[in-house]
């Protein structure tokens, strides 16, 4: 008995040992379905920092593995996969497509996390989630995607858009977020002859996005990151090849129209002679039928190619090659915007993948013709009752206005204006970054990364307007002849150190110490108009900007339960004075998993549950003056010099200074929850936040400048809000799934403080000389209507001119003029959803905006009776002048009446599409999907304009957006 008690001991502890022996294990990583090796997979011990990736053929080898610890393998678009090791030694592993969104990997800066494990608001956006349809820039494939994000771009064919994360935390100076190309941060400014920054950039290059919000998040980024920073990955290669085409074709159409006088009304209003003690001329009206909107705008068709080829060469080396071609009309008259894309990806493993390097390039060319958006407020004018053509005229046989022997005064044909001007433009830009990532050979835990970037733009214009075009006055015709070059190269350097070690099982490691170095350049030139002798040829160079930053950022993570983040960036740029150069940035955040805790581990209801807090400085000094802290002189106007001794000596004027000019702050705090229920079925988080930006750098007035503005820090802008995403599996089945995304953002702006109660207007608007129609003010927020409170009669129509004597001093001025709304929504809403039956699939995206309200400058500018004389001629006006009877514009333009509620719920597109899987039969691996949709389906709005989606709640007269319908074809090999 004894012998079999000793027996049993020793077989008890060579058991208990085996859960201690540590081992190696090797395997590879496939794709489910296509049995595609994996690179680049996430091979990690669950609860340590310890790990590896998998090579471009999907190997890895991981060592000193217990048989008690799990391994965690993750890749972005995948599901996340944990196999606990046992007596294994080989372990394989298919990764299956749609990862839940917890387990997504997501790129912080400077080093990735998961959804799951990170500690800041940051969400991760990839192919699949994009949003589809006519998608020419590729802030677009975000749009109601991500909450706090809003994007608004016009209608002009890849026109730039205005991008806002969480409302934007300045007053005057950027508000756009960081935008981050692997690795490479990009100038939100562009070139004269280009769309836009982003206008260049293939979508179709790009494999997903990151998006930091809370300042724990993008503190690492310290000096320009207090607006948010989205971070894009673009598409790298893959051990197998691959060949893929998609090709797009779209018609458009513009469906709405701003409501003026057709031809026949517009006679009988003339005839009525509608203005008390005005006589109209009659004999002005023409015979012709025109609708001025139908001609500008035309029917579109626009298409996009793009051939893409992924594979491994030389058996090393992963890489992606792609062309794309996009052609674009656009619904205005004349406008086109036309792109070509030629991209590289390399990113091979070397020595044993202790040294892995990514070479991305990318070229483009841009070329563009710019239509004048104008013309759309001289179709809503001109005269309905002329031709467009007339063969008498002597405009190239557009009819225009005479009087006598020249030009009427008074507003041209739009459709002349249009055609007989080439305003063209042409860029190439070639941009990409070079890094080398090393993991040294003697302490496998320490990585060095360096990363080379590099953006450079040449871009050129070309004005020409045509000797016979018309002109709005009797002056003599010119035209134009004007030409321009500009060149931007933005140069990147960084370089950091990454550290990970397991203190031991229960205490993991994470750190980065770095340095950056950014410097951008800009130089010009032009001719001016070569007809006009006063005009003269410039040339220019901006001062570069260089940007230098010392990075750190510690991660900790505590039994997997408890997740510290410390973050710390000093900055330096060369916009300030030596004295308020250098800023300190620092980040913390702290999370807890509580669904790792023992009361919830074993839950069935809730699978994932993190608490975070987070709080962090971020600054701002992205301001248009480049050394505004220098003494500079201009050169005065060239009739303007002094007679000394009889020699004229021409004066040189000094610009305006400030050497006290500092950083813009933001300090923001926020609480947060993400949560994942039913085995992550259903995932999501609530966040509340607050923003504090402080220091504003502001363009405001001053009396002690020879100008009357100066950018100056002059005060505080607050922001609150509450975020909230949803995002649901409802069925996943091999024949049927249907997921959704559901988020919102409640926030609110307000500004504390404007040094000394400063307040100014702001807000330029039409129907008057230097008229404004917006004021910053303390305890109000940004931008608010500044306006006179309409009376009305007994029947509650307006009375013209008649305004409430707020402050009852008898006179009606701007003392009586008060804030009415602003164009902050209250409430923006994103909803997406796909749904996918065997062979069948469809998805739209609605979005909502709430709360948010409009000024209409069309009709405070346009929709008075005395403008139908329009100089010397006859002129349209809109409709909406018979439901006020408004006859001068300056007594109405300060009007409440013209303040709207915006709000809107708009459908963004509606796809379907069919995948026929291995058509042709000799290939192992083929599919066709064949799709149709429609792009900008409905708009619901109570807003009385064209679209209630504006730039910064004035409407004068937008670009108008198209409806389109597309049919596209996807092709795989």
């Amino acid at each position: 008995m004894k012998k079999m008690k000793l027996i049993f001991s020793l077989f008890l502890l060579c058991f208990s040992l085996l859960g201690y022996a540590q081992q190696t294990v090797k395997g590879t990583v496939t794709e489910q379905g296509t049995g595609e090796p994996l690179p680049g997979v996430s091979v990690l011990i669950k609860g340590e920092v310890r790990g590896t990736e998998t090579d471009f053929n999907g190997n890895y080898e991981i060592k000193g593995v217990k048989a008690s610890d799990i391994l965690v393998f993750s890749f972005i678009g995948m599901k996340t996969t944990e196999i606990k090791v046992g007596n294994q030694t080989s372990i394989n592993v298919q990764l299956e497509e749609g990862g839940q969104v917890l387990d997504e990997v997501v790129v912080v800066g400077y080093g990735t996390t998961t959804v799951k494990d990170a500690t800041g608001s940051v969400e991760a956006i990839t192919e699949k989630q994009f949003t589809k349809g006519n998608i020419v820039t590729p802030e677009n494939l975000l749009n109601g995607r991500v909450s706090g994000v809003s994007i608004n771009t016009s209608g002009a064919p890849g026109s730039g858009s205005q991008i806002r994360i969480r409302g934007g935390s300045s007053l005057n100076a950027s508000n756009d977020p960081l935008i981050i190309i692997d690795g490479l941060p990009i100038s939100n400014s562009g070139v004269d002859g280009s769309r836009g920054i982003l206008a260049n950039i293939n979508p179709n290059d790009i494999a997903s996005f990151s998006v930091l919000k809370d300042a724990s998040a993008t503190a690492i980024y310290g000096s320009r990151a207090s607006n948010g920073v989205i971070i894009i990955t673009t598409k790298k290669g893959k051990a197998n090849w691959s060949l893929d085409f998609d090709t797009q074709v779209t018609t458009g159409r513009i469906n709405d129209r701003i409501n003026v006088f057709s031809a026949d009304e517009f006679r009988n209003l003339v005839n009525s002679q509608p203005i008390s003690g005005t006589t109209l001329d009659t004999s002005l009206l023409g015979t012709a039928n025109t609708d001025w909107q139908n001609e500008i705008f035309r029917n579109t068709i626009s298409t996009i190619h793009n051939l893409s080829a992924r594979g491994t060469i030389f058996n090393v080396i992963p890489i992606r090659m792609s062309v794309g071609f996009n052609d674009q009309e656009g619904a205005l008259l004349t406008s086109e915007f036309i792109r070509r894309n030629v991209s590289i990806a390399l990113s091979p493993s070397l020595l044993d993948d202790h040294l892995k390097i990514n070479l991305n390039y990318s070229r483009a060319f841009e070329n563009n013709r710019f239509a004048d958006s104008g013309q759309i407020g001289a179709a809503l004018r001109y005269d309905p009752t002329q031709p467009v053509f007339d063969s008498n005229s002597p405009f190239g046989g557009f009819y225009q206005h005479l009087a006598g022997t020249g030009v009427a005064n008074g507003t041209t044909n739009p459709v002349a204006s249009l055609l007989q001007r080439n305003n063209t433009g042409r860029s190439f830009r070639q941009f990409g970054n070079l890094q080398f990532d090393y993991k040294f050979h003697f302490l496998p835990e320490l990585r060095a990364v360096v990363n080379l970037g590099y953006d450079r733009t040449q871009a050129s214009r070309k004005d020409f307007t045509s000797l016979s075009v018309p002109r709005a006055s009797n002056a003599v015709i010119i035209g134009n002849d004007f030409e321009s070059e500009e060149l931007r190269i933005n140069s990147l350097l960084d370089g950091y150190l990454n550290y990970k070690k397991d203190f031991n099982e229960n205490i993991t490691g994470d750190f980065t110490a770095g340095y950056s170095y950014q410097r951008f350049e800009f130089d010009g030139s032009n001719t001016g108009n070569r007809r006009d002798v006063d005009s003269k040829p410039q040339t220019f160079a901006d001062p570069d900007v260089v940007l230098i930053g010392f990075f750190g950022r510690a991660n900790f993570s505590f039994l997997d339960k408890y997740l510290v983040t410390l973050n710390y960036r000093r900055d330096g740029t060369s916009r300030f004075a030596a004295k308020n150069r250098w800023g300190n940035f620092p980040g913390a955040a702290l999370a807890w998993k509580i669904s790792e805790e023992d009361f919830l581990k074993d839950s069935k209801f809730v699978s994932s549950l993190k608490l975070r807090a987070s709080y962090g400085l971020t600054g701002q000094q992205e301001i248009s003056e480049k050394d505004i802290f220098l003494n500079r002189y201009r050169s005065g106007n060239e009739n303007s010099q002094y007679i000394f001794g009889g020699v004229p000596i021409a004066t040189n004027i000094p610009s305006e200074i400030n050497e006290d000019l500092k950083w813009e702050e933001t300090a923001t705090i926020e609480f947060g929850i993400d949560y994942g229920l039913f085995n992550d079925r259903v995932t999501g988080s609530i966040s509340a936040f607050q923003k504090n930006s402080t220091d504003l750098l502001v363009d405001a007035p001053t009396p002690l400048n020879f100008t009357n503005r100066i950018i100056q820090n002059v005060g505080e802008l607050q922001i609150r809000g509450l975020e909230f995403s949803i995002n649901s599996n409802v069925v996943d089945t091999d024949d049927f799934s249907l997921n959704f995304n559901f988020n919102g953002t409640l926030f609110d702006r307000e500004i504390k403080d404007l040094n000394a109660g400063t307040e100014f207007e702001l807000g330029g608007i039409s129907g008057g000389t230097g008229s404004f129609i917006q004021l910053n003010r303390v305890g109000e927020a940004p931008r608010a209507f500044y306006v006179l409170k309409q009376l009305t009669d007994s029947n509650g129509n307006p009375i013209e001119g008649a305004y409430l004597d707020l402050n009852g001093d008898g006179t009606i001025n701007s003392e009586d003029q008060y804030l009415k709304e602003n164009p902050d929504p209250d409430v923006i809403l994103g909803f997406q959803s796909n749904f996918n039956y065997k062979n069948f699939d469809l998805s739209f995206n609605l979005r909502a905006s709430i709360g948010n309200y409009a000024y209409n400058n069309v009709n405070s500018s346009r929709a008075q009776l005395n403008l139908l004389r329009d100089n010397a001629v006859l002129g349209n006006i809109p409709t909406s002048v018979l439901s006020t009877g408004f006859v001068n514009t300056a007594d109405v333009l300060r009007s409440d009446i013209f303040i709207e509620n915006a709000s809107f719920l708009r459908m963004d597109n509606i796809t379907l599409g069919y995948t026929f899987n291995r058509p042709i039969k000799k290939f192992s691996k083929n599919s066709i999907r064949i799709w149709t949709g429609i792009q900008n389906v409905f708009t619901w709005t109570n807003y009385s304009g064209l679209d209630p989606e504006i730039f910064d709640g004035i409407d004068n007269i937008i670009y108008p957006r198209s409806r389109n319908i597309l049919f596209g074809a996807n092709i795989k090999f």
